[in-house]
């Protein structure tokens, strides 16, 4: 994975909740988050669970995708989740041999 990678996420939170955000380093930014340094939002909420990762080819791509998400509601949200986890499960079946 690229160093400077433009990605998108959501983290269901220990509450059930949703958090929206982007970073151009998933995984140090996943530790922000459990070492509680991440966004104000998600202190005391960890353990988190990445539930959608998007990646972008430039930040104005990535950071308007996190906007647009962000006007979504739960239950849009959810829904854009479960689209994404299906097509991951449907590229998954389909490279079986």
């Amino acid at each position: 994975m690229p160093e400077h990678e433009h990605t998108v996420y959501i983290l269901k939170c220990k509450d059930n909740s949703l958090y929206t955000g982007y970073t151009n380093n998933l995984e140090n930014r996943l530790k922000m988050h459990n070492e509680g340094k991440g966004a104000k939002y998600t202190r005391g909420r960890g353990p988190f669970q990445v539930v959608y990762i998007e990646r972008f080819s430039s930040k104005e791509k990535a950071m308007k995708k996190e906007y647009t998400i962000k006007q979504l509601t739960r239950k849009e949200k959810l829904q854009l989740i479960r689209a994404a986890l299906k097509e991951v499960i449907k590229y998954e079946h389909s490279t079986k041999l």
